[in-house]
């Protein structure tokens, strides 16, 4: 007489599928829960860069794509040690290479051009000015509001023509100088100006002797506070120890184990409204 046979278990087949659908919708759930807690940032920073003669831009790079981190990038055609100039065709790939991996883009003016006096009235403004680029470099002339807002659009279209992608409608006048009436004549023509927090000031451009670049990676996590928006350049013509990168990454560790997270300044408060436009 044959032995019976043992009946399959009723319904396992089930319980596994359901066992296996269960660990993942955990899995997702963790996983969304995790990217979640990756876009709340509460305590952000605005890290932004200003041109400059790009030799540290590579290297810069390489550290901002290790951490994840986008930052704001100011850019002016100015002199560089290689190429022909930082919004030229040498270096075009870069920029197309960083719009790529998100960061954002606005105008340093075309020239690097620098405000110098206000002229005219309030009615008909005109400016003197003095690039420390260009074929002018290191002339003093005038310049109406018309010509200088075509200064700031300037490389605000070549940044959209390397990039392809649409730079805010902001910018920053070099060393920072404006008056009311240039910032009026600017955001006539749709430009917003951009400074820097005070310890936003992270000290590139003062000498290797004067500001070591322990010292002012010490200064700079010691001082930086939720909210600032931070300077920093593709280069220091005049600064013989680099800060790029040898202070940009301990930076960025050291400010995100203090808890801060990075933002672009398409997402900083006061200049977000303009930005989505």
């Amino acid at each position: 007489m044959a032995a019976p046979r043992a009946e399959k278990p009723v319904g396992c087949p089930r319980i596994v599928r359901l066992f296996h659908f269960a660990i993942i919708v955990i899995a997702i759930c963790a996983w969304g829960a995790g990217a979640r807690a990756q876009d709340v940032c509460e305590k952000p920073v605005y890290l932004t860069f200003d041109t400059g003669h790009m030799e540290v831009a590579p290297l810069v790079a390489q550290v901002l794509k290790r951490h994840q981190v986008r930052v704001t990038f100011f850019a002016a055609n100015e002199r560089t040690k290689e190429g022909d100039g930082s919004l030229g065709e040498h270096w075009a790939p870069w920029w197309k290479a960083r719009a790529a991996e998100g960061h954002d883009f606005a105008s340093h003016t075309w020239n690097h051009t620098y405000w110098r006096a206000d002229l005219g009235d309030a009615r008909k403004p005109s400016f003197r000015v003095r690039p420390s680029a260009g074929p002018r470099e290191g002339q003093s002339f005038v310049l109406t509001a018309a010509q200088y807002c075509e200064e700031v659009a300037h490389a605000a279209e070549r940044l959209k023509a390397i990039t392809g992608k649409q730079p805010l409608p902001l910018f920053r006048a070099p060393g920072g100088k404006t008056s009311p009436q240039l910032l009026a004549s600017a955001a006539s023509c749709g430009y917003t100006h951009v400074g820097w927090s005070p310890a936003g000031f992270l000290g590139d451009e003062l000498p290797s002797e004067a500001a070591s670049n322990e010292a002012l990676l010490r200064k700079a996590l010691r001082d930086v506070r939720r909210g600032d928006i931070l300077l920093a350049h593709l280069g220091i013509w005049s600064r013989k120890d680099p800060w790029a990168p040898a202070v940009l990454e301990p930076l960025i560790v050291g400010l995100k184990e203090r808890g801060f997270c990075f933002r672009t300044l398409r997402e900083h408060p006061d200049y977000a409204k303009a930005s989505a436009r």
